[in-house]
This record gives C-alpha cells, structure tokens and sequence, in this order.
C-alpha cells in the first residue's frame, strides 16, 4: 500500500502542494502562521526509519520552509516539532510563535480549541504559503 494521509491530519488541515519529498499542509488555525510537512513515505512513524538521504532531503525541506515562515513573518521564535501522540504517521510542525499569541510561552498543544480560517482568509494564506515555497 503506499503512502495515505492520516485522516486526522486531512481533517485538521488545508493543503498547501508537494515539494519533492514532503506534502505540505496548514493547520486550519487562523491564531498561528502553522506549516506541517509529512513525508511521502508509507507506514512512517519515526525518523529513524528513514534512509540516510531521505532525512537529508526532509530537513532541507523543513529549513526551506523555516526559513521561509521567519523571514515572512519575523516570529520571536519558530517552533519545529514531531510529536505523534494523537497521529502516528510521521509529520513535522512548523509554527510561527508570538510573545502575545494566546498559547505563549506554552506549546500551542492542547492550549484551546483551533479558531478556523475563514474562506477568504484561507484562500490568502494559501497563496501566500504556496508563492513563497515556490509551490
């Protein structure tokens, strides 16, 4: 069988496209500029599973998107996690931080209920997303 998306994860994001190795999801949280890569890799559950040169090429794809997100959005930090508590599929968030965002200084984890975008704004956030990681 080969590579399907966790259904919580489709559930809970918008997709942004694919780069080589990764899809590229946003976190349908409208609180939190929230960038999730999950390799397109079947049965994944842990980094360590990958070959050598697939986890070059996943945090080449991750520091892109990184640097991306910093640069866009000029966060007091970005946060890069793999947790896989509620998801085992392996998926790696990328969230943009704020000193006033409503989660700070915890993690955004379990804080409060995701605020969705709205269509409008979605529709914005995508295409921003989507131009400035070439998608």
């Amino acid at each position: 069988m080969g590579f399907v998306l966790h259904q919580r994860l489709a559930a809970d994001t918008l997709a942004v496209g694919e780069l080589g190795l990764s899809r590229v999801l946003m976190m349908n949280d409208a609180r939190y500029p929230w960038v999730i890569l999950v390799p397109r890799v079947a049965g994944l559950r842990e980094l360590h599973e990958l070959d050598r040169e697939v986890r070059i090429r996943l945090q080449d794809e991750s520091c892109a998107v990184a640097g991306y997100l910093v640069q866009r959005f000029a966060p007091v930090k970005l946060n890069i996690a793999s947790l896989g508590n509620l998801v085992s599929q392996y998926h790696l968030h990328h969230v943009v931080r704020y000193d006033d965002d409503p989660a700070w200084p915890g993690p955004v984890w379990g804080h409060s209920p995701a605020v969705p975008y709205t269509a409008e704004a979605a529709r914005e956030r995508l295409s921003d997303l989507r131009g400035g990681l070439g998608l």
